[in-house]
């Protein structure tokens, strides 16, 4: 049913069990999902090799080896088994209701996104046990906390959607919001998922950069990732979504969320905008 991608950093930093936990619960998903790994970074040939699942070690990198996630995009609609495109963060855990967003959407195009729950969790996940879903629920519930509008970990998308990306860095700043932008541009619905999925981050540090902040990636790659997308004015968020995904099917936003979409076709709105982005992003 789905090709589910993602970019995995080293398994020699302190992602390791982040990211196992992230794989184990795509491959937990119901139905027939592909799931593939991308880039030559050590230990992702042998973590695809455990989990039997597709490594493309190909992708692209930019000088500083950060692979390109544009390269990535590129490669899965080329090799993908599915239809239905998932690009997930590698340490980002997906619970069952995840399909079952995917499969209420019954419009012919479209871009599902939404918002993360960030936790702060450094346990391996049993999958074997049936609670395990439960359980991390309920730690959500505990001390979970619902991401803002800006971060976007994984995006669901048909595979003919036709669309290309200049040459992003991964883990950069950047280019999601600018994908969100050109999805706008090409009139494709975005539906935010958020009230259905859930998604959990698994709270780390940035330490595997040179160029490490306190809750990104700063450095030249940011910036670069910023000129690519053609500056603030180019990037979106979650919020500017034109649907929202809810148990009894697809409702438009509230009326802030409306006025919020509705100025972001105005140019100059836009560019007000990129100017508060750029003051924030110092």
């Amino acid at each position: 049913m789905l090709t589910i991608f993602s970019i995995p950093k080293s398994f020699s930093t302190q992602n390791v069990l982040a990211q196992h936990n992230a794989i184990q619960s795509w491959l937990s998903l119901a139905g027939d999902n592909e799931i593939i790994l991308m880039g030559n970074d050590a230990g992702v040939a042998e973590a695809a090799k455990k989990y039997g699942i597709i490594h493309y070690p190909e992708i692209q990198k930019n000088e500083f080896g950060t692979p390109l996630v544009s390269s990535a995009f590129a490669l899965a609609r080329e090799k993908a088994q599915n239809q239905i495109l998932v690009y997930v963060n590698a340490d980002i855990i997906l619970l069952p209701d995840f399909v079952t967003a995917i499969k209420s959407i019954k419009l012919p195009k479209y871009f599902i996104i939404g918002r993360r729950w960030d936790l702060d969790w450094q346990q391996k996940i049993d999958y074997q046990q049936q609670n395990w879903e439960v359980e991390l629920k309920q730690e959500l519930g505990r001390q979970g906390k619902l991401h803002g509008y800006t971060g976007i970990d994984y995006m669901v998308f048909p595979r003919e959607l036709p669309w290309q990306m200049p040459e992003f860095a991964v883990g950069r700043q950047g280019w999601d919001n600018w994908v969100l932008w050109k999805m706008k541009k090409m009139q494709v619905p975005i539906i935010d998922a958020t009230e259905i999925a859930t998604v959990i981050h698994q709270n780390h540090g940035y330490s595997h950069s040179p160029y490490a902040e306190k809750d990104r990636v700063g450095g030249p790659e940011t910036k670069r990732n910023y000129a690519l997308a053609g500056g603030f004015a180019n990037m979106l968020s979650i919020r500017e979504a034109d649907w929202v995904l809810t148990e009894t099917g697809l409702k438009r936003p509230g009326f802030i969320r409306m006025l919020s979409g509705w100025l972001n076709n105005i140019p100059l709105w836009r560019s007000l905008l990129a100017v508060k982005r750029k003051i924030n992003s110092l």
